[in-house]
């Protein structure tokens, strides 16, 4: 049972896990806020950029920041389901069945370049996102809570790869993009990774621990009861029904897409330490929770207009509740 907080202590404790990460996840504020946002809201992320931005740093980073368990999966052609839910072996010693646990009982997992499995081993892991709780012959096993599934893919490199259908995609709350730092911000980088260590293994000793898995669940508790006026809730739904028709997309968001819209909104406002939602978290959550439920029509892909201006245009010329 987790300990009651205060939405203020709530506030403090959602601002120090960031500034933990912000410590060795350099240059990469949007990037620590959404996930944040996933993270409070009970959501998974589906993480977008091209290898050495620091994905893997970002998830021992945030794991560290609240005390929580870390695995990491990398996603390749051979990977079987049972090699990410585990799976139960013969012990001929004791003469017994054994359960061995796989590398999703974690609260943070690292699902590395998801597209390189086949569709089967990515149902497995996109199903035990959904229910929380991994079957293992017949029996089933619950997640340690908090759980939250970061998983990667890499943009340029299609070759090899199995792409989610779209229908998987919508179990991802956010879609992440990660680009390169600014100059500054990457001279920093370069500064406090090759400063006094030795090869280039990511540490995190930088980070503090400022918060339990307790506190974390109990933060959680408080974004999924944030209000939401009937205006701000009106206002995402009508955000969601404008993909459907919108000049530049093809197919657009279901129901889904306003439910992640609010939760990602949600968390937002905890991170940004408001009492209550606005149409300003809506809006700053809103590419995240859409860019992957929505697919671009042929003229705009001939043209080369980029899913985040058709998103961007939406945003501005959808009128947003007063405050």
């Amino acid at each position: 049972m987790t300990s009651p907080l205060s939405l203020s202590d709530a506030h403090r404790l959602a601002r120090a896990l960031h500034d933990e990460v912000s410590r060795v996840f350099i240059g990469q504020r949007q990037v620590v806020d959404e996930t944040l946002c996933a993270l409070f809201a009970g959501g998974h992320v589906l993480l977008e950029g091209v290898p050495g931005l620091g994905k893997t740093l970002l998830v021992k980073a945030l794991a560290k920041a609240f005390e929580g368990s870390f695995s990491r999966i990398q996603f390749t052609p051979d990977l079987m389901p049972a090699d990410v839910t585990g799976h139960t072996l013969y012990d001929a010693r004791s003469g017994q069945f054994l359960t061995r646990r796989g590398p999703v009982f974690a609260n943070l997992l690292l699902a590395d370049e998801i597209n390189r499995a086949p569709a089967k081993t990515q149902a497995a892991l996109l199903e035990v996102m959904q229910e929380g709780q991994v079957t293992i012959d017949g029996k089933a096993e619950p997640l340690p809570p908090p759980f939250l599934v970061l998983a990667t893919q890499n943009p340029i490199e299609q070759e090899g790869t199995y792409a989610l259908p779209e229908a998987q995609l919508d179990r991802f709350l956010l879609k992440v993009l990660i680009d390169y730092p600014a100059h500054a911000d990457e001279r920093a980088l370069v500064a406090w990774a090759t400063g006094g260590r030795v090869a280039d293994r990511l540490e995190v000793d930088a980070v503090n621990t400022v918060a339990s898995t307790d506190q974390l669940l109990a933060m959680q508790q408080l974004v999924a009861h944030l209000p939401v006026d009937d205006a701000v809730l009106d206002y995402a739904v009508r955000l969601t029904r404008a993909t459907r028709d919108w000049p530049g997309i093809a197919i657009g968001s279901g129901p889904r897409g306003a439910i992640a819209l609010v939760r990602a909104a949600r968390g937002r406002a905890l991170l940004a330490g408001h009492d209550y939602v606005l149409p300003d978290d809506i809006k700053a959550v809103a590419p995240a929770a859409l860019r992957h439920r929505v697919l671009r029509s042929a003229e705009a892909e001939i043209e080369g207009v980029e899913m985040t201006a058709l998103l961007d245009d939406l945003l501005t010329r959808v009128d947003a509740p007063r405050t």
